[in-house]
Formats: C-alpha cells, structure tokens, sequence
C-alpha cells in the first residue's frame, strides 16, 4: 500500500498534475491554522474582542459599529500584511534555498534584503521621501543587489551554492555598514524613523500596504508555481537538470526574479525581517518530507510563523507593542545557531 509521501499524479483530460498526499494534508493544515491565527490576532489588542464578534464584525453583523471599525480598517489591514509578508518570504526562502542547494540561502542572509532596505534609508535620509517613493525605492535596490550578487557568484570556480551564500554575505554586511553611516550623518528625526523602519513592523498597516503586496503576489505567484518542477530538478545539480530538459540559465533567471520580487514587496510592506524565509521553507519540507521545495506549505508556513511573531510582539510588551522584525530576530538567530549546530555534527 502506498504512503502518504509516494507521489500522486492526478489526470483531467490532456492534463495531469503530481502531488503529495503528506504535503495536501500539511499544507490544508497549515491554511487552518493561519486562519485561526488571523482570528485570534483580529481579537487582540488593547481592546479584546471575542472569536464570534471578529467573525461577526467580518461579516457586516458585529455589535457595534466600534468594533467593525476596530476589526475591519485597523487590525484586518495589519493582519492581511502580516500574511502576505510572511508568505511571500517563505516562497521567497524556498527558492533561494532550493536554487542555492543550501539551507542558509534564505534573502536575509545573503544580503538581498539588506539592499532592499537600503534603498528605503536612502529615499529616507537623502531625498526625505514619503511611503510610496521608500517602497519603491526597496524594491529597486533590492533587484539591484541580487543582480550584483549573481553576477559575482558567477565567477571563480567551487560551488555555486556556496560561492552564491558567501558573496551574499559580503555583500550583506557592505550594505549594512553603509546603512549605519547614512543613519549616523542623516539628520536625527529622519535617522529615528528610518531606524524604526528598520526594525521591521507591522504596525499602523492600511490597507495601502495590503493592496500593494497583494498585488505584486497575486503576479508572482503563478510564475513561481508554474517552475516548480524546473527547480525540483534545479536541486540535482545543473547538468542533471540540463539533461532533463531544463533550460537552466533561463529558469535560474526568471526564478531568481521572482524570489528577489517577493522579498522586495515584503520589505517594502512591513521592512526587513528576519527569520521567515531562513526557518520557513525548512519546517515545511520537514513536514511534507519532499524532496523538492514545497512551495505553498512554505507560504503558509511563512504566514504562520510571521504571524505567531506578531501575536508575541503584542504580548511581550507591557505599554508597547514591540516592532515584529525584534521577535524574529531573536528567534532567528536562535534557529540559526542551533541549524549550524545540528549540520556540524551530521557532518562530523
């Protein structure tokens, strides 16, 4: 009898799709379990409001007119992004850890989110620019350094995981230096909210940063989705996957784009913040027990786990809610440790 994890093909006519029952079962678990979260965040706050009221309030039937305009233009905005964010950065993680064929290919670590944010100080600092224009500004300095860390990780022999994770570390902390000088020299209510742009938040969402972010993962989700397999095959190696049939500097191109996309309209709706795409796609493969990267359950997990962080970040506080990018640092940097940890002494 088959198991859970023995691929499944599913046939309609000329058309036919490969699945994994485990990774349908996991990931239908994991769509449950962001919308409970969803629920409990919509009811959190300095106000708390009940399970049924939020659905209630969602459905046009809540109480008082309060707590609709509580639930709807001042959490639902906040959690929304929340969702979005977290899953375009677990996507994002799954592709660059797939393609970099190493767990620690995640954007933050190599540097690609780092660019993004320092496209926002400087529209910050320099020009004083306003939301848009810093959002915009991210994005294009995002795309700006994963072609600068491509490139460079292009040359030189070894691997080209490797070669890709360290010149992305470099790059990281060149960028990073520059942002701490541009936040010291810039004048000091700039270099404050540039800061607090920094830590990574998901407070005073609108819904003119879920549009935005919807948007932008609504056009690239499907090309993500559409290349699955071609980076399922990516993983085994260039030559491999060339025999295969993949046209591999083309699908390397348009998914490295797509990676480099969602992370650019993640930091551009709640900034730089860590974690999600590192630890996101390795629980969900852990779970799915696949071999190729699992897509969707790493959006979802991604979600989850952003959310979870907000959720902390609002109850860790005693007067403040602390900046959500705090929490998955912390968090990160605990993961981190404890993935090198773990690889070594497989290794060993």
């Amino acid at each position: 009898m088959p198991s859970l994890t023995t691929p499944r093909v599913l046939r309609c006519g000329p058309f036919s799709v490969r699945f994994s029952p485990r990774a349908v079962l996991v990931g239908s678990a994991l769509l449950l379990l962001v919308l409970g979260l969803a629920i409990v965040l919509l009811g959190t706050g300095s106000l708390p409001i009940g399970a049924g009221q939020v659905l209630g309030s969602l459905l046009g039937q809540g109480d008082s007119d309060m707590t609709q305009r509580i639930v709807k233009r001042v959490r639902l905005p906040r959690v929304l992004t929340g969702l979005l964010v977290g899953a375009a950065l677990g996507m994002a993680g799954a592709i660059f850890q797939s393609i970099a064929r190493n767990a620690l290919g995640s954007p933050d670590v190599i540097g690609f989110t780092t660019g993004a944010a320092s496209g926002a100080i400087v529209q910050i600092i320099v020009f004083d620019a306003g939301p848009l224009a810093t959002a915009l500004a991210a994005v294009a300095a995002g795309m700006l350094t994963a072609l600068l860390v491509l490139l460079l990780a292009r040359r030189g022999q070894g691997s080209e995981g490797y070669r890709l994770v360290l010149v992305g570390i470099g790059m990281g902390a060149t960028l990073s230096g520059l942002n701490q000088l541009l936040l010291v020299t810039g004048d000091l209510d700039q270099a404050l909210f540039a800061q607090l742009w920094l830590a990574g938040s998901l407070n005073t969402r609108t819904w003119a940063h879920v549009v935005p972010a919807a948007l932008g993962l609504a056009l690239i989700l499907p090309i993500a989705l559409l290349h699955g397999r071609e980076l399922a095959l990516l993983e085994m190696g260039d030559n491999s996957a060339s025999q295969l049939g993949v046209a591999v500097g083309r699908s390397r191109l348009v998914l490295v784009l797509a990676a480099v996309g969602l992370t650019a309209i993640a930091t551009a709706a709640a900034g730089p913040i860590a974690f999600i795409a590192l630890a996101g796609p390795q629980l969900a493969r852990r779970l799915t027990r696949t071999a190729s990267a699992p897509l969707v359950c790493a959006a979802l997990m991604g979600a989850a786990l952003l959310l979870v962080a907000d959720w902390l970040s609002q109850r860790l506080a005693a007067t403040a809610q602390l900046p959500v990018g705090l929490v998955t640092g912390v968090l990160g940097g605990g993961y981190l440790l404890w993935l090198i940890t773990a690889q070594r002494k497989r290794s060993m």
